[in-house]
């Protein structure tokens, strides 16, 4: 007999097996065989309340498309649950290249009206706010009634005023628009208001006073609407000018002899009273420049009141 072997001499040891679990027969649960401690495969799902299996799911419908829940085997290997629907195609990139566009040009869209509304309603309504500014300094800096000191047979000489301070009034009847004037031309000057060139002549003056402004609807946006024998007005201290348009040109703007005091003469000597207007052109762009000029045709005091081109 072999060592180890139980037999009369060896008798079995009970510990030697004292870890193997005991599986008890049940009276509803026969004998369990070999294979009792394996992995048992669970039964179909039953509908609820009833002791039937489900039935098998509805074939698709027409168009329908059907995802595999289990991994798919192919020639390469087995395939992801997913991978037919993450992986990219040309329809996929077409699809988000669309959308992507779509959402670049809708913003796009809401930045060009809110720059369009800021151009139309904001920015107008600064203009007319500092406007009534400038007003107001204007009427303080004439007095209620111009000059005691100055008789009206004794027009007082004009000074122009420092840059960015109000000098005079503009009126275009035929555009129902007018202004303030200021002094200056920069940025500043006329962020607001249209400028008076510095080194151009006074209103009602020999020589031509020369006025810029911005193309926007606050200021010369419409200043393309003036023809021949178009009034334009310069209110100042004591008189009104009355200026008719009597030519409308577009140059470019390094041709600035436009505002000399003998308009395209820059070396030539002033002999009429000239009024210039000078904007950007054409609208929402300034590679070109708008240029309106008008002659005096009479000065009226303003104590006659107001000439007849403003009642009507």
């Amino acid at each position: 007999m072999e060592r180890g072997r139980p037999g009369p001499d060896h008798p079995a040891d009970p510990a030697a097996t004292a870890l193997l679990p005991v599986v008890p027969a049940r009276p509803n649960n026969p004998a369990l065989d070999s294979t009792a401690l394996m992995g048992a495969v669970p039964p179909a799902p039953e509908h609820p309340g009833s002791g039937e299996p489900a039935p098998p799911p509805p074939p698709p419908r027409r168009g329908e498309r059907v995802v595999q829940l289990r991994p798919e085997q192919t020639g390469e290997g087995y395939k992801s649950v997913y991978s037919e629907l993450t992986r990219p195609s040309f329809g996929s990139r077409l699809r988000t290249g669309v959308r992507v566009s779509g959402e670049v040009l809708i913003t796009f869209g809401l930045v060009v009206l809110l720059f369009a509304g800021y151009e139309i309603w904001g920015k107008s309504a600064l203009v007319d706010a500092h406007q009534s500014k400038l007003n107001k300094q204007l009427e303080q800096a004439w007095g209620p009634t111009g000059d005691p000191t100055v008789s009206p047979s004794t027009p007082a000489k004009q000074v122009a005023p420092a840059e960015g301070k109000p000098i005079a009034g503009l009126y275009i009847p035929s555009l129902d628009k007018n202004w303030v004037v200021v002094e200056g031309v920069t940025q500043e000057d006329i962020r607001y208001a249209p400028g008076h060139y510095p080194k151009s002549a006074l209103p009602g003056e020999v020589g031509n006073f020369s006025v810029a402004g911005h193309r926007n609807r606050a200021t010369f946006w419409r200043l393309d609407e003036l023809k021949t024998g178009d009034a334009i007005l310069l209110e100042g201290k004591q008189d009104w000018y009355v200026y008719k348009v009597y030519q409308t040109r577009i140059v470019r703007p390094d041709q600035v002899e436009v505002v000399a005091p003998v308009p395209g003469e820059p070396n030539a000597k002033a002999t009429r009273k000239l009024l210039t207007l000078t904007t950007c052109n054409p609208k929402f762009d300034n590679y070109q420049r708008l240029i309106v000029h008008a002659e005096l045709d009479r000065a009226q005091p303003k104590s006659e009141g107001p000439p007849p081109e403003l009642r009507g």
